[in-house]
């Protein structure tokens, strides 16, 4: 597993000694009708805060021209650190970003500097559950979304606690206020190249340089080209029709099988949660 070099992991919300003073100024005062609660919450505290948009700015600023504006009324950032994201093709360290309404990663170029591929996951739509510690992978979680959903690793168990709390009480905050069930979809979870020298579904082609490696999206199982010549639609995942296996298109199209990406258990894999790897260039696959 590719190793990276452990980062303190700030949750602005544990360290807000500096913001004391303007959040004294800031906080709101209960209105008509309103029970006095004694502490206002802490984000909503800080989402009117200099400091705050100082620091969506200084993240704006480290992806550049080529990311998403982050910076909009009510939004804060909640913490940061580096995580190893299980790609497809091998772990790698990405740069992640809790706001208290939307999860943001990307590629390192210069720690703390410099990021690029910025992705923006809304976490109204995100699950999470642990991962087993197994070998050199530890301290792991599921992040899991109806499009996208993926593993990844802290540097300390301490870490992984305080990602999980703090993602979880985000998402729940959020439901809440919006009145909305938790979803209960996710995508598939792709198994790794390296899990699959031949085809997981007729067992028979071995993987070469001509017999490429193909995903199905709906059972995310390592296949070959004949495996998976068939398309449908998955609505959660794509306007067009994606690859999926012959026996997935089959229990699709027969109506015994949801469309909903996770609804196959595969047992047996401790890569079971993997996603495509974002990064690279996978889509012939």
């Amino acid at each position: 597993m590719t190793q990276h070099l452990p980062t303190p992991l700030i949750f602005m919300l544990l360290h807000v000694k500096e913001f004391e003073a303007e959040l004294q100024v800031t906080a709101k005062v209960p209105g008509p009708g309103e029970e006095p609660s004694g502490e206002v919450k802490m984000v909503d505290r800080l989402a009117n805060s200099e400091a705050n948009s100082k620091r969506i700015a200084v993240v704006e600023g480290c992806f550049g021209a080529a990311g998403q504006p982050l910076a909009i009324p009510g939004r804060v950032l909640i913490g940061e650190g580096v995580l190893t994201k299980l790609c497809r093709k091998k772990p790698k360290a990405r740069q992640f970003f809790l706001f208290n309404d939307i999860l943001v990663y990307g590629n390192i170029v210069i720690q703390k500097k410099k990021y690029n591929k910025q992705h923006i996951i809304p976490l109204e739509s995100v699950t999470i559950d642990t991962v087993p510690d197994e070998g050199d992978l530890r301290n792991g979680w599921l992040i899991k979304t109806p499009t996208k959903s993926f593993a990844v690793y802290a540097a300390t168990a301490t870490e992984k606690s305080e990602w999980m709390n703090h993602i979880g009480k985000c998402v729940g905050d959020l439901l809440q206020k919006s009145g909305k069930a938790p979803t209960g979809e996710h995508a598939a979870v792709w198994v790794p190249d390296s899990e699959a020298t031949v085809c997981m579904r007729c067992q028979k082609v071995k993987f070469t340089p001509v017999s490429r490696r193909h995903h199905c999206r709906k059972c995310g199982y390592v296949v070959c080209g004949p495996c998976s010549e068939k398309k449908y639609l998955l609505p959660s995942q794509s306007s067009k029709p994606v690859r999926v296996c012959e026996f997935c298109y089959v229990q699709l199209t027969s109506g015994n099988l949801s469309l909903r990406s996770d609804s196959i258990n595969r047992p047996g894999s401790k890569f079971n949660n993997l996603s495509d790897d974002d990064d690279e260039d996978d889509s012939s696959d």
